[in-house]
């Protein structure tokens, strides 16, 4: 007798497979014959619970998930995946796909499967061609991108606190040097606490010292 074999995935140990499993149970999948992989990304490629899910499959059974992107595979894999299914007399079946429950078992549910896998991953390159051109807007036109902010130097906050004095804005000075004005207001009160100890300490030091003289043979 054919069986469901259910697949769960959450990319993080934090998330909940809750809905995806009451999805599963109430599509007929058994308790016993489901897997579930946590805090595992569908990058990997090995995930557990999902390689002991196709080891449960038998003859006549079907592979079940909620959606597509719990497969965590590009088009291609997820093709080969179905055709790999299919070579052994298994099918795959996703709850939520395109709006409707599609079944790789039957014709109409093998194109569609077919055709939506193709959609995601076209929509997904768009996504990363729109990701990838607002980067490149973003950084022609001098904005932050975020990422390690560079270190400044003594020097460099010493000669913003001189403009400052002369009359520039501070605002100014301080996007020329790419950080924001409570930053560098903030750098230069640490740069005078730092020139406030260092003049008394100096000012400490014992007057009248004699300087050391060279031992003469």
């Amino acid at each position: 007798m054919s069986k469901l074999i259910g697949y769960a995935r959450v990319s993080t140990k934090a998330q909940a497979a809750d809905r995806q499993v009451d999805d599963l149970l109430a599509a007929g999948v058994r308790k016993d014959d489901l897997y579930i992989d946590r805090g595992i990304s569908g990058a990997r490629a090995s995930r557990p619970a999902f390689d002991r899910a196709l080891d449960a499959l038998h003859e006549g059974d079907t592979l079940v998930v909620t959606t597509l992107d719990r497969l965590g595979r590009s088009t291609a894999n997820m093709l080969a995946l179905a055709e790999q299914l299919k070579d052994r007399g298994t099918n795959l079946r996703v709850l939520n796909l395109g709006g409707g429950d599609v079944d790789t078992g039957t014709p109409m549910g093998g194109m569609l499967f077919t055709i939506t896998a193709a959609l995601a991953q076209m929509e997904l390159e768009i996504k990363r061609e729109r990701i990838n051109d607002s980067v490149a807007k973003r950084r022609a036109a001098g904005h932050d991108l975020g990422g390690r902010r560079p270190a400044f130097t003594d020097s460099q906050v010493a000669n913003a606190r001189r403009l400052i004095a002369s009359g520039q804005p501070a605002t100014h000075v301080a996007r020329d040097l790419g950080m924001s004005r409570a930053t560098l207001y903030r750098r230069i009160a640490d740069l005078e606490a730092q020139e406030w100890v260092k003049t008394r300490h100096m000012e400490n030091q014992p007057k009248g010292t004699p300087a050391r003289q060279e031992n003469k043979t």
